[in-house]
């Protein structure tokens, strides 16, 4: 039973990853189609964030209620639907609409799944599991390539994960009996006052992980989004060599992560933490050395140094923080991520054109160094895992 679910919650988080890249895969024929603003892509990106931070911030009084294992099958169904929804738009405003159930799905699972493997699996675990989010985050594009190659349209696409999705769905259904019998202990979080906001914020350590949190994904999302331009326009580096480093940058992500399992539960959660602060600061100091094959080395470097900071610090989380208030403050964390993953690249590019992409790794380092000082202190906060 125990390996079952662990297949079950293995696959739930392929299907976390699969609708990521979807969006900026079609914008460009889906703009051309109905010769929509290039700019509204992000507006239908916000709205799916803020969708996510909301069901992020309720996924404590969700998962009390219903459990782990109903949250993450309703919260797939809901993206599901949405994809289906995408897929027959015939105007840009109605994905909108399409993109609220899409979001209040996402954040809802991400936090949901999370805090349920940070409590009942090693942390070797969590990072394989988010090892598999990349998996899914990198299938979708190649779906969408190949309807577009072919020429079954983008609607196609979308049709495709949604249909991967409802399957996806139906055996979460079905695997529910699985999750109800490792929930019957209550060790979930199932049951009891749900925690506020405000509670929480007032807890030891909390406000210093969020700020972690937040530096991670806001250096995470605008090393991704403006590698290419920073390694073209700063450095002089071709357009198709600076796309492919920009690409082992996730895959050195990808990779880490299926690494660190081997190794993160003989070091600990707060050891690989430093260990990979460590590699980042190495990296960022690389890329702002004047030597490009240098730059271009510890930027596939820099994506090594983060693959454990996003699974361990969620799987620390029950440990510094007590196994009732996890799910509370990993839904919070979520929102952190969100809300850095969200406005850090658009602020970046605001800068970038005000003062020049050459900010680029200055800002990296900002938000690494950020991240290092909240983790010392939240290390000396709480009892170590």
């Amino acid at each position: 039973m125990y390996s079952l679910l662990l297949v079950v919650i293995y696959v739930a988080f392929i299907s976390l990853g699969l609708p990521d890249a979807l969006l900026g895969s079609a914008w460009p024929v889906m703009q051309a189609q109905w010769s929509a603003p290039v700019s509204f892509a992000g507006v239908i990106s916000m709205t799916i964030a803020g969708g996510t931070i909301v069901s992020s911030l309720l996924s404590d009084r969700l998962t009390r209620r219903l459990g782990a294992g109903l949250v993450t099958a309703i919260s797939v169904l809901m993206t599901a639907i949405a994809l289906f929804g995408f897929s027959i738009s015939t105007a840009p405003w109605l994905l909108i609409l399409w993109a609220i159930p899409y979001g209040l799905g996402a954040g809802a699972v991400d936090a949901a799944l999370n805090n349920y493997v940070a409590l009942h699996y090693s942390s070797r675990h969590m990072s394989w599991l988010h090892c598999f989010w990349g998996v899914g985050a990198s299938l979708s594009p190649f779906i969408m390539s190949y309807c577009l190659t072919n020429q079954m349209g983008w609607s196609a696409g979308y049709r495709t994960v949604s249909i991967i999705q409802i399957v996806l769905t139906a055996f979460l259904f079905l695997s529910l009996p699985l999750w109800k019998k490792r929930e019957g202990n209550d060790e979930n979080g199932a049951g009891g006052r749900p925690k506020r906001l405000s509670e929480m914020l007032h807890i030891k350590g909390v406000p210093y992980v969020l700020l972690t949190f937040f530096g991670y994904c806001a250096m995470e999302s605008t090393a991704g989004l403006w590698a290419s331009s920073y390694l073209v326009m700063s450095r002089g580096i071709d357009v198709e060599t600076a796309a492919r480093f920009a690409s082992l940058y996730y895959l050195g992500i990808t990779a880490g992560r299926f690494v660190n399992g081997f190794v993160t539960d003989r070091f600990g959660d707060r050891t690989m933490i430093r260990i990979g602060l460590g590699v980042i600061l190495i990296s960022i100091v690389g890329i702002i050395l004047p030597f490009n094959s240098v730059t271009l080395v510890c930027l596939v470097l820099l994506g090594v140094g983060s693959a454990p900071i996003y699974p361990c610090v969620i799987h620390a989380t029950p440990i510094s923080f007590g196994k009732d208030n996890s799910q509370a403050i990993i839904g919070v964390q979520m929102a952190s991520a969100y809300l850095g993953s969200t406005f850090m690249p658009p602020i970046f590019g605001l800068l970038a054109q005000w003062i020049g992409v050459g900010l680029y790794p200055w800002v990296l380092l900002a938000m690494a160094l950020l991240m290092v000082a909240m983790s010392e202190k939240l290390n000396k906060t709480v009892v170590p895992s």
